[in-house]
């Protein structure tokens, strides 16, 4: 029987506050480091999640980038989960494309369309963005996100 952080999307231990990046890759490999390190996926994920922003950007606006993996990720990915990164000083996606917030997302068997549809609806609204680009702390995080 699973324990109830083991059953969760996003657990505690999945959000990192005040993160710094030179570049995008370096956000996408910390997302994927997170999922990769408690359990969600292999560490191959991380290549798929970087091979995905080449193919197009996982930069979805509104100050948010939402690092996946390809179709053909689903063997790489051992459950659910998601990872928060709050970078409040950004980090550079492209010209004018600023993300304070990266949700690196591990969907099992198309479970991610689902979180990706949750996860945009709430950060369409700009001020939850900044919300969670000032949380001081990961409950903060979670009650914007309101995932478990």
């Amino acid at each position: 029987m699973p324990t109830k952080n083991e059953a969760k999307v996003l657990p505690k231990e999945n959000i990192k506050l005040h993160q710094h990046f030179r570049t995008p890759e370096e956000a996408i490999q910390a997302a994927g480091q997170v999922l990769a390190s408690n359990g969600f996926v292999d560490t191959t994920y991380i290549d798929d999640m970087l091979k995905r922003n080449e193919d197009l950007s996982v930069y979805v606006g509104n100050h948010v980038a939402v690092p996946h993996g390809l179709e053909t990720s689903d063997p790489k990915i051992k459950k659910s989960g998601l990872s928060v990164l709050q970078v409040p000083e950004g980090v550079e996606f492209g010209p004018d494309e600023i993300a304070y917030v990266i949700i690196g997302i591990a969907g099992k068997s198309d479970t991610h369309l689902e979180m990706l549809t949750k996860i945009s609806l709430v950060l369409m609204d700009e001020a939850n963005v900044e919300k969670i680009r000032s949380a001081e702390s990961e409950e903060e995080i979670m009650a914007v996100l309101n995932i478990s």
